[in-house]
């Protein structure tokens, strides 16, 4: 299998950020100031364990709104992206939910990002929020507008937490590569839900398909990591990163630790 760097990293570990809930959104608490300097401090955390990459997501914004978000979103992950970016000086990248693609990629261009993660990006899938159509035309011609070509777009496809008997008749296999056509610059498979383990077989069979990067985006912990290792070209880790492995919680130094820990030695 030949290897595929992702950022001009080798396999790099991607650590997330699951931002406060955000201003405008029903657990918002009130202080704007905590959210940023918790965003911070998860990322120095990162940073102090060899963590290659990070990305940023509103998870705790609940429940998502279906593809737009407002400028109260937009503008604070703005501030988040740009603080983390210029405190770690590691490649850092975005995920606005649900589907607000376009957002993301406006936020990670005016802070300095390298990347966003989307969904949606080709076919149409049932998701939490309601139906989801493909954007990837829409995405990339305005990729295009902003001048902003150097940012990557990584794409979920099968997503979890959705639906997909309107595509049933396309294997995930078929979904990568159409995926690769419309230019996407690596593709994520995910299991079936938050900190559910990516299937092996679907992984391998992408990997061999595509000469994009493959991502695993679910269900990583230091009990697994070295059975994926060698088959994947990114690990995006959430869950397993938090305190009781819940990706509700704040990142904890220990697990992380851990975590590295096993990735060096592999």
């Amino acid at each position: 299998m030949k290897e595929k760097k992702v950022l001009g990293i080798s396999k790099p570990i991607i650590g997330m950020i699951h931002v406060k809930a955000l201003p405008g959104t029903p657990n918002y608490d009130g202080d704007v100031k905590n959210i940023i300097e918790q965003a911070k401090k998860e990322s120095l955390i990162y940073k102090n364990n060899g963590i290659d990459v990070i990305a940023i997501e509103n998870m705790h914004d609940l429940p998502y709104l279906k593809r737009k978000v407002g400028p109260e979103i937009i503008s604070f992950m703005s501030i988040i992206g740009y603080e983390i970016k210029n405190q770690t000086e590691l490649p850092c990248g975005i995920q606005i939910l649900a589907g607000a693609n376009k957002e993301a990629l406006a936020t990670a261009y005016s802070a300095g990002l390298d990347f966003i993660r989307s969904e949606g990006f080709v076919f149409a899938h049932v998701a939490d929020e309601g139906l989801m159509e493909s954007d990837a035309g829409e995405l990339l011609r305005y990729r295009k507008q902003i001048a902003a070509e150097d940012i990557l777009i990584f794409t979920d496809i099968k997503k979890k937490h959705s639906s997909h008997s309107i595509t049933s008749d396309v294997e995930i296999v078929e979904t990568a590569k159409a995926a690769e056509f419309f230019h996407s610059d690596g593709v994520i498979l995910t299991g079936t839900a938050t900190g559910k383990e990516t299937d092996i077989d679907e992984l391998k069979k992408v990997s061999d398909a595509v000469n994009i990067p493959v991502f695993i985006g679910s269900g990583l912990t230091a009990d697994n990591i070295e059975k994926y290792f060698p088959l994947a070209d990114a690990f995006i880790v959430g869950s397993h990163f938090k305190f009781d492995g819940s990706w509700k919680n704040e990142v904890d130094n220990d697990r992380v630790k851990v975590f590295m820990q096993r990735v060096n030695k592999i």
